[in-house]
């Protein structure tokens, strides 16, 4: 995201006005160019779970058939825990034969079939249940978690914010220790960038079921806040 504006007064900086393609202002006499980086952590609002559906048979209809009862399981999981299976997105599907390389004339073995399924979760406390429910699939595997931000304008502004504060900051230390007073802010160039937060948690083994299953590994966790950084060129005139 970047602006580029001309104005008089910024109250949540968003600039008034477009100043005509210019990276920077040309510096004109009794102004003061800063530049300041601002920040604001969020907290995810969206947990992002993927996982695959791989299933290998003698052949292609075996492996799809399994591979389609899993899917079925999958989705009953979903709407056990109140989600609209469409919600899940699948992002690839393949059936691929399955070749013994030991062999001299590279003997076909069987069929893979594999699906790479993601779902956005809203609601964090379906993550455990949902991922103890996937485990449970004898052919669901490489499941991985990771926390996005998804409503990204809020934070975006906020760090905007904290920029300008702090380039204003700035700008009046530069006056002050010039015997000049800070003026209004007449030209702001504004980027914005996300930090991202954390590696994704991958389960690759079938949990093991037992009378006293341990928590599930994000119980009790706080989802990493998600950093969003600002930074802002600022010229300010002086009085």
């Amino acid at each position: 995201m970047r602006l580029r504006a001309a104005c008089s007064i910024l109250p949540v900086l968003l600039l008034a006005a477009v100043a005509a393609g210019q990276e920077r202002p040309v510096i004109q006499p009794n102004t003061v160019y800063v530049g300041a980086d601002g920040k604001y952590e969020s907290a995810p609002d969206t947990a992002v779970l993927q996982f695959n559906i791989s299933a290998q048979e003698e052949n292609a209809k075996a492996a799809y058939d399994r591979a389609a009862h899993a899917a079925e399981q999958t989705r009953q999981i979903l709407r056990s825990n109140h989600i609209d299976p469409k919600e899940a997105q699948i992002s690839s599907f393949s059936i691929e034969p399955v070749y013994d390389y030991r062999n001299p004339k590279r003997k076909l073995v069987g069929y893979r079939v594999n699906s790479n399924v993601s779902l956005k979760l809203k609601d964090f406390s379906k993550i455990a249940p949902i991922v103890q429910q996937l485990s449970d699939i004898d052919i669901t595997g490489d499941q991985s978690l990771s926390y996005i931000l998804d409503n990204m304008d809020a934070a975006k502004i906020k760090a905007v914010q904290d920029a300008l504060h702090r380039a204003r900051n700035e700008a009046d230390a530069v006056a002050e220790a010039g015997g000049r007073t800070l003026g209004e802010l007449s030209f702001a160039s504004v980027d914005n960038f996300e930090r991202s937060p954390i590696q994704p948690y991958v389960f690759r083994a079938n949990a093991a079921a037992g009378p006293a299953a341990p928590p599930a590994p994000t119980e009790e966790f706080t989802a990493q806040k998600i950093t969003v950084t600002a930074h802002i060129n600022a010229l300010f005139n002086l009085k």
